[in-house]
């Protein structure tokens, strides 16, 4: 009897708006993002949504999943979306919002140099205790976001043993997916975390029978998007790296 989904592939979104103003403000100098919404709907950039369209390269070039799930936040959802419909896949998109995007809270909308100037106590809580630990005033921690993705993958084996479940969420929460589906240390997954930045609507894929617990196969596999409309900048809000 299945025990496990059979494929489980795991996408973030494509590039956001958010992304967008994280580089003006950089390129500015500013210490904030300009965005006017609250960073759940913050939408896809023109050149995200080409991304997604490549998506449907992978979806056509792939088995048709039997799920997906979405971070509820609209730039994950959007990915989901135009991506099923340019491979022609009517298939359900469940939001869970355990899949959401790691919160920041008083970090919320800050650049690095902005939360440095700001918030100096926190630049330096999180410098001692790690990106691993250290939870903002009113945000979450990396372990925060690793128990929700326990809960999620155990509702998952529960309700779809054997199924090919495709998820499209963020970032962080892609290599959180990794330390708990491959049992990583903190060390292991800062490693890859300092050694890879994920791609825009890159898909990361776990494979095996449904019975047992499925391997990594695919990590950060951008192939079906066209070079040029590549990205890999960092999910934003952003805390220091």
């Amino acid at each position: 009897m299945h025990s496990h989904p059979r494929e489980l592939s795991v996408i973030r979104h494509g590039q956001s708006a958010g992304n967008v103003a994280n580089d003006a403000a950089l390129a500015s100098g500013s210490h904030q993002l300009d965005l006017a919404e609250r960073d759940m709907d913050v939408a896809l950039s023109d050149l995200g949504a080409v991304q997604a369209s490549a998506l449907s390269k992978w979806f056509v070039a792939n088995e048709c999943p039997d799920i997906v799930f979405s971070s509820p936040y609209v730039r994950a959802y959007e990915t989901a979306r135009i991506g099923l419909v340019g491979a022609g896949f009517d298939v359900p998109i469940v939001c869970d919002e355990r899949l959401r995007e790691r919160e920041f809270g008083i970090l919320d909308r800050l650049t690095k140099p902005g939360i440095i100037a700001r918030h100096p106590e926190q630049a330096a809580a999180r410098a001692f205790l790690g990106k691993m630990y250290h939870r903002p005033p009113g945000g979450e921690s990396w372990v925060d976001v690793a128990a929700r993705i326990r809960s999620f993958y155990r509702d998952l084996r529960l309700d779809h043993p054997g199924a090919n479940v495709v998820v499209v969420t963020h970032q962080a929460v892609i290599l959180l997916f990794r330390y708990v589906l491959e049992a990583l240390t903190e060390d292991q997954v800062m490693e890859i975390d300092s050694e890879n930045d994920i791609a825009n609507a890159a898909v990361t894929t776990y494979r095996g029978d449904g019975d047992t617990h499925p391997l990594l196969a695919v990590f950060n596999d951008s192939s079906h998007i066209p070079a040029e409309v590549t990205t890999v900048r960092p999910d934003v809000p952003v805390a220091p790296r």
